[in-house]
């Protein structure tokens, strides 16, 4: 039975999802530890700056390859800048890593859809 890989561009996109899903996490992390800031009534402080900086070259990252991604990450950054309550900001940022995440993974289905070829086998 002869088994898929991904071609150069498949590769190359499977590889940005990889990093990227890889900075949501510290991204996802960052905005936990903003609840328990706000929850503990402590106030969010600098995270959603951090939340900025880390966030802004994820969308650099993938403007090329995935601007619709890209498009929610800015959407986040932008949030994460608005005014309003912390707990809002919170209930905000929760979303768009769903959000964010979900778009990624799906995209990631479909690279292996679109780019996957047979391996060619010797015995064949």
């Amino acid at each position: 039975m002869a088994g898929v890989k991904l071609d150069g561009a498949g590769a190359q996109k499977m590889k940005t999802i990889e990093e990227a899903l890889k900075t949501l996490q510290t991204i996802h992390g960052m905005v936990e530890r903003m609840s328990i800031e706000v929850k503990n009534q402590k106030g969010a402080g600098v995270i959603p700056q951090q939340i900025k900086r880390i966030a802004t070259p994820l969308q650099g990252q993938l403007k090329g390859q995935f601007g619709l991604i890209a498009d929610q990450v800015s959407a986040m950054i932008l949030a994460s800048g608005r005014g309003g309550g912390d707990q809002l900001k919170v209930r905000a940022m929760r979303e768009f890593v769903a959000q964010i995440r979900t778009a990624l993974e799906i995209s990631a289905a479909k690279v292996k859809d679109q780019h996957s070829v047979p391996i060619e086998t010797a015995d064949g």
